[in-house]
């Protein structure tokens, strides 16, 4: 288990090594840079800028240098903790990332831990009533859950707690505590309203894995061991959960790796039509107006909380299951 552990957090270092290069250079693809972007802003509010200004500006942006020398002088920034300075918002881009990633990490986890919630005993009453009511109506919910885009969920519930409540299902917090310091009273504001995006983000993912959590158990329920075990007496609730859930949860583990980027992409959607302070619509801005800072930091970190979340589901799968230790 030791060497196995070491060797896939040995192989996480040339992963985002790939993934920062393919980063960088995706920022670079559109025309233009962040002093094209930024000249192009004062020229519309009628500012004149001399050549000098626009060299000084490219120099402390480091365009002036090949396209090498600009990635190995970013990523070494990043590696020792300065994400660089944001001209969209004119403050460092650390204070940007730091205090809307927690916002995200919170919806994000929450809708992870609502997923399992709902998908395994919902996963585990379809399989061991199949083709009954509740199996239908479970399999249509989930069938609907996959089929509606996260962002459209989030304009149903915004139109609905409107129209039918005369509330406005957008933001984190109530207008009186947005700007207000942290307390007790914000944190139970917040608590009051994460659970709607947590809901949305986390119902796709919830009826996909619930559908593969059916599948696999109804694969087991019919294997040698079980009716075996069935006709030795063994009691129907420890039979189901001691052995044939054990081993069909596996692909509800390993899944932990493939959700977490469908998570983190549905929440941008979200964020942004429902107006959250995360990293989603900070993103959308960095992007359309090339603060490549800001945008390489953010896509850089969600990268790296996919790559580990990874590792933590193949981690997690090792431990459940030793035939994957044992090889």
């Amino acid at each position: 288990m030791r060497s196995y552990i070491l060797t896939r957090i040995a192989g996480l270092i040339p992963t985002l090594a790939i993934i920062s290069v393919i980063i960088f250079i995706v920022i670079q693809l559109p025309e233009g840079d962040i002093v094209s972007s930024m000249l192009d802003r004062l020229q519309a509010q009628g500012v004149d800028t001399s050549e000098e200004y626009v060299q000084n500006l490219r120099a402390q942006y480091n365009l002036d240098k090949p396209m090498v020398i600009q990635y190995f002088y970013w990523a070494g920034n990043f590696l020792t903790g300065d994400m660089g300075y944001s001209y969209l918002f004119s403050r460092p881009v650390n204070e940007l990332v730091w205090e809307r990633l927690g916002y995200t990490l919170s919806i994000t986890i929450s809708a992870l831990f609502f997923t399992w919630l709902v998908a395994l005993p919902v996963g585990i009453y379809s399989a061991l009533r199949q083709y009954t009511i509740g199996d239908y109506l479970m399999t249509t919910l989930a069938l609907v859950g996959l089929a509606t885009p996260p962002f459209l969920l989030a304009l149903i519930f915004m139109h609905i707690g409107f129209e039918w409540f005369g509330i406005s299902t957008g933001g984190l917090f109530s207008p009186e505590f947005e700007d207000a310091s942290w307390s007790f009273a914000k944190f139970a504001d917040m608590l009051a309203h994460i659970w709607l995006p947590m809901v949305i983000v986390g119902a796709g993912g919830a009826a996909f894995t619930m559908r593969i959590l059916r599948a696999n158990l109804l694969d087991e329920l019919n294997k040698p061991y079980v009716v075996t075990a069935r006709a030795k007496g063994v009691r129907p609730a420890k039979l189901v959960i001691k052995y044939p859930v054990r081993i069909a949860i596996n692909p509800f583990i390993s899944n932990i790796g493939l959700m977490l980027p469908a998570l983190i992409s549905g929440e941008a959607l979200v964020g942004m039509v429902m107006g959250l302070p995360t990293i989603g619509p900070l993103l959308l801005q960095s992007l359309l107006n090339q603060d490549m800072f800001l945008a390489g930091s953010m896509l850089m970190w969600l990268a790296i909380l996919v790559v580990f979340g990874i590792l933590l589901s193949d981690l997690l799968l090792a431990w459940v299951d030793p035939r994957i230790r044992f090889e």
